[in-house]
Parts: C-alpha cells; sequence; structure tokens
C-alpha cells in the first residue's frame, strides 16, 4: 500500500472508532445514563477517544502489512445502575457504535456514486488507483482526492461495524448478544469476558476478519470501481 493510502486510511480509521465510540455514548445519555456525557465522551474530538493500542498501534500494524483496517478506542463507561432496563437499553447502546459506521458508510458510498455520475473521469481513476496501483496525479485534483477519502471512509467504516458485531465480550456483539439471550445466557456469555481480548487477537491472526469481510470488501470495490 502506498504513503498516501496508509496516510488516508489511517485518518479514516481515527474518524470511524471516533463517531463509533460518541454513538455509545450519545445512546447510553438517550437511555438516561449521564455519566459518558458528563465526561466529554458524547464528542467527536479524537482525544477524548484514543486508547494506544486499539486506536493507534494496531490500525498501523494491520495498514502496514495489509490487513484489513480496524481498531477500537478507550470503552464508554456506562453506569447500569442509571438505566431502566440495563440488559435491553445495554443492547440498544452496543448497537449504537456499529449503526453509527454503517450509516457513515451508507452517506460516503452514495456521496461517491453522486461524485462519479457527476464527474465520470473519477471511475477511471479510481479504477487506475485501486486496482492497477497508478499513482495519485501531480497537481491539484480535488475531486480525486475527496474521491479516496470518500473510498476508504466506506471501506474502513465497513471493517469497524463488522469487527464489533463479532459476539465475543466485550466487543458490541457481546453486548448484542447479551441483551437478547436470558439472564442465565447472559451470565454465561460474560464468563467468556476475560479472555475476549485473546479470542480477538487469535481472529486476527488466524486471518479469519479477513475471510468474514472479504464479501464486503468485493462489493464495495464493485460498486466503487464500475
Amino acid at each position: 500500500m502506498d504513503i498516501l493510502s496508509i496516510v488516508v486510511t489511517l485518518f479514516a480509521v481515527l474518524f470511524a472508532i471516533t463517531v463509533h465510540e460518541a454513538a455509545h455514548g450519545w445512546a447510553a445519555w438517550k437511555m438516561g445514563d449521564p455519566t459518558a456525557h458528563a465526561m466529554g465522551r458524547v464528542s467527536l474530538n479524537p482525544k477524548v477517544h484514543i486508547d494506544p493500542f486499539g486506536t493507534i498501534l494496531l490500525p498501523i500494524i494491520l495498514v502496514v502489512i495489509g490487513a484489513p483496517a480496524f481498531g477500537w478506542a478507550k470503552p464508554v463507561p456506562v453506569n447500569p445502575h442509571n438505566l431502566k432496563n440495563p440488559r435491553r437499553d445495554n443492547l440498544w447502546i452496543s448497537l449504537a457504535g456499529p449503526a453509527s459506521n454503517v450509516t457513515v458508510a451508507v452517506a460516503a458510498l452514495l456521496l461517491l456514486l453522486v461524485l462519479k455520475v457527476l464527474s465520470p473521469g473519477l471511475t477511471g481513476f479510481l479504477r487506475g488507483f485501486l486496482i492497477y496501483q497508478q499513482k495519485f496525479p501531480r497537481g491539484f485534483f480535488p475531486l480525486e482526492g475527496l474521491a479516496l477519502i470518500l473510498f476508504f471512509a466506506i471501506l474502513v467504516n465497513a471493517y469497524l461495524a463488522v469487527f464489533n458485531l463479532i459476539p465475543v465480550p466485550p466487543l458490541d456483539g457481546g453486548g448484542i448478544l447479551a441483551g437478547l439471550l436470558s439472564d442465565r445466557g447472559a451470565e454465561k456469555l460474560d464468563r467468556i469476558r476475560p479472555y475476549g481480548f485473546f479470542i480477538i487477537l487469535a481472529l486476527i491472526y488466524l486471518r479469519v476478519l479477513e475471510v468474514i469481510i472479504y464479501p464486503i470488501r468485493l462489493a464495495i470495490f464493485t460498486l466503487v470501481i464500475l
């Protein structure tokens, strides 16, 4: 991957993670828990969400080795005592993060498709840059630059949504699954939490996530370059 793609991808990851965590905080606030809001976590300022490993180091490593780029930020604090129905409300709080990334991905895709209609030459540029690894042309090309930013925003937000929907605590998928299970089932699921980080690392190392993400990546590329 060339340096331009790496830089744009990393910025896209930072933005996607920031939106994701802000959505969690906003959902918790609306469900009756003001903890995250009081701590300034319902914010699009990346500084309040950054986790040194999950937000910075991991995305850099993944981008450099050519793996799907995703990560995580500091968990948004939620006080279950402020929720009317903790398990049910936590389901919606957990779902808010991936839903925000899907929303951003769809919005970016629609905007990119509009740009392609208004400027048909963008399709050839994207095909050349993404498939044939042609260099970005020298000079001032704002539409081409915006098209690249939108493409990587689509890709990264889709990756992040899929990654977080894996039903393993402490990922959002674990919170969503816990909200759907019985009290006993949710208690059993929570026993996995101490091992969740190692399960996630194993999924990354074994490239299981790449297999899951490949169809989504193929669909996005097809929509963008055709």
